[in-house]
């Protein structure tokens, strides 16, 4: 038995990949109207939290608070053996203590963020990167190889978070060069669209030219899943893991200083792909 707690974009995505033949996974989340969707969707879905028990659990939830309110509750009634992966983005630390939460009573914690968007999710094609024991993904891997292609082991506990920090630290980063190098083009007087096929066949590509600017920005559909609310966390939590461990971050801060600065010009429920159209359009922190 799996179920999924935490039914936002990417929870209500990932549970459509674990529907199918067989036991319907179970589904949990505060929200009536979103346990009502994945009941419409085939879950089954309890009254309660602690009906949401399985061999696997699947947390998508948006913030360390929400996933402590949520995970000392569920170890109480959780078999032992039991996985939890956390699909979350958490500071390392604190998924460290869930870890050991969840090993005092008999199960299994692992921090397994995730990379590829909503689409990413209903596709069944994100990638994983999961810190923790190798026996518990070793045990969760039929669940989670449904909803990722590339599932990487990074190391123990935290270290999932760590490259997950890392790697969105770098996309913040890119989509505010993105911005800034294409606004250059555009006063000198080349337009984007003749400057991205350039960009693109060259080496100054990067997942910001190539897939974030052709899907969401230049098609003007700004539908990505990923809210610039999201992106500023998990920033925020990567500037701070970079100050815990003494490792400076000279250009990567002035971008990420961008992200605070244009909340007023892209709120944080836009879509995180709007910071890089309104820099293209001329905003600066």
């Amino acid at each position: 038995m799996v179920a999924v707690i935490g039914l936002g974009n990417m929870g209500m995505a990932m549970l459509g990949r674990l529907v199918g033949p067989g036991t319907p996974p179970r589904a949990h989340d505060l929200d009536a109207g979103k346990r009502a969707a994945a009941a419409a969707l085939g879950a089954e879905v309890p009254d309660t939290l602690a009906g949401a028990v399985g061999e696997v659990i699947v947390l998508s939830l948006p913030s360390e608070a929400a996933t402590a309110a949520v995970l000392a509750p569920l170890l109480s009634v959780l078999p032992p053996g039991a996985v939890v992966a956390d699909t979350s983005t958490l500071s390392p630390v604190a998924v460290r203590g869930f870890a050991e939460q969840a090993a005092a009573r008999g199960c299994a914690y692992l921090d397994a963020p995730v990379s590829g968007g909503a689409a990413g999710a209903a596709a069944g094609t994100l990638a994983m990167m999961v810190g923790g024991d190798a026996a518990a993904l070793a045990a969760a891997r039929p669940v989670l190889d449904r909803l990722a292609t590339r599932i990487v082991h990074i190391g123990g506990s935290g270290a999932g978070q760590v490259a997950k920090l890392v790697n969105n630290l770098m996309v913040a980063t890119n989509l505010v060069v993105a911005g800034e190098a294409l606004r250059l083009g555009v006063r000198a007087g080349v337009p984007p669209e003749a400057l991205l096929p350039v960009i693109n066949g060259a080496t100054g590509r990067s997942a910001a030219t190539e897939v974030n600017w052709p899907r969401w920005i230049a098609s003007g559909t700004f539908d990505s899943g990923f809210t610039a609310g999201l992106m500023r966390k998990d920033v925020r939590l990567a500037l701070g893991l970079a100050e815990a461990v003494g490792a400076p971050l000279d250009a990567t801060a002035r971008a990420a200083a961008a992200w605070d600065g244009l909340a007023a010009a892209v709120p944080d429920d836009a879509d995180f792909n709007r910071l890089a159209a309104a820099i293209l359009d001329g905003a600066t922190p």
